[in-house]
């Protein structure tokens, strides 16, 4: 079976990946700043080795990159974990541009039989919704944003681009908002419930486009085994929901009794600074050409999407 070289494999999408690579019978190789020693409970059908890269030191282990059929590029530095002074702002940029041309060059210089890179890139690209709610959705051919996450985006996409010159398949997934169970916004958007308390942000008007994990999985795989998916695509479910729907319907699968509160904007501005402008941004985006492309959504609407997660 095919070996996927996985950087980023142990976050929150990283995990799920590997675990469905797993169960469809791929060798992985997940890239860590320290390799790991197999634990002694780990099984040979596990399939799953690790292998040391440094991206400050733009060192990573040939023997791996030779071993790879395929790249899944998911390594980044958390962009809601921190405020954004600007010394994390540097953070967030370099982990995905300084990675992103460490994979370029490991390809160009290491022998390799790498088939394709399949790359995570964010929404952030695109800007605001010119109106609420918007007609016309963003597609992939839509500029990037000149605030702080589009000119992020933008670096990234561009820190993987000359894998198109070396004769290789490379694929962006732009991702939404990413519901699972295991973690991320919805553990966020959880919290205030454990008190009862549906915190819908602003005036929660604002779009939210959204996957459930379990679909950014299939969407990955689809993107290593279908050929004939090259280019950009957003990984974002058919429905982008208001941030008060999307509050609320979770509210709804969670909890019996719940009131909903909405958090003021200056609230948010003095929490989050820089921050809350993206929390607060409504950005309805498209998920036309990944379906074009043939990929069927399990979860394409919020309702059922919370329901399994």
């Amino acid at each position: 079976m095919a070996t996927i070289l996985i950087t980023g494999g142990t976050g929150l999408v990283g995990r799920a990946l590997c675990k469905a690579l797993q169960e469809r019978g791929y060798d992985i190789i997940i890239l860590t700043r320290k390799s790991k020693p197999v634990a002694h409970n780990q099984q040979p059908e596990d399939r799953i080795q690790y292998a040391e890269w440094n991206i400050d030191t733009q060192t990573i282990d040939k023997d791996a990159i030779a071993k790879a059929d395929y790249i899944v590029h998911l390594a980044g530095a958390g962009v809601a974990e921190k405020r954004w002074t600007k010394k994390r702002k540097k953070e967030i940029i370099d982990s995905r541009v300084r990675s992103g041309q460490l994979i370029v060059e490991s390809l160009r210089n290491i022998p390799n039989k790498v088939k394709a890179v399949i790359a995570a890139s964010a929404i952030g690209w695109y800007g605001a919704d010119p109106v609420i709610p918007n007609p016309d959705p963003f597609k992939e051919d839509a500029p990037a944003d000149k605030e702080f996450l589009g000119d992020t985006c933008r670096q990234w996409e561009q820190s993987t681009e000359p894998v198109n010159q070396l004769g290789k398949r490379l694929v962006k997934l732009r991702i939404g908002i990413v519901l699972s169970k295991e973690g991320g916004a919805l553990r966020e958007f959880f919290k205030p419930l454990k008190f009862g308390i549906a915190a819908i942000l602003g005036n929660g008007k604002q779009m939210v486009s959204w996957i459930h994990i379990d679909d950014l999985v299939s969407m990955f795989i689809t993107s290593v085994e279908n050929e004939n998916i090259s280019g950009v695509y957003n990984a974002v479910a058919p429905t982008p929901v208001s941030n008060k729907e999307l509050v609320l319907q979770l509210a709804k699968s969670r909890m019996k009794f719940y009131f909903p509160f909405y958090v003021p904007s200056f609230i948010l501005k003095l929490m989050l600074g820089e921050m809350s402008v993206e929390i607060l941004k409504s950005a309805a985006v498209s998920s036309a050409k990944i379906q074009q492309a043939g990929f069927h959504f399990r979860f394409p609407d919020i309702k059922t999407a919370l329901q399994n997660s």
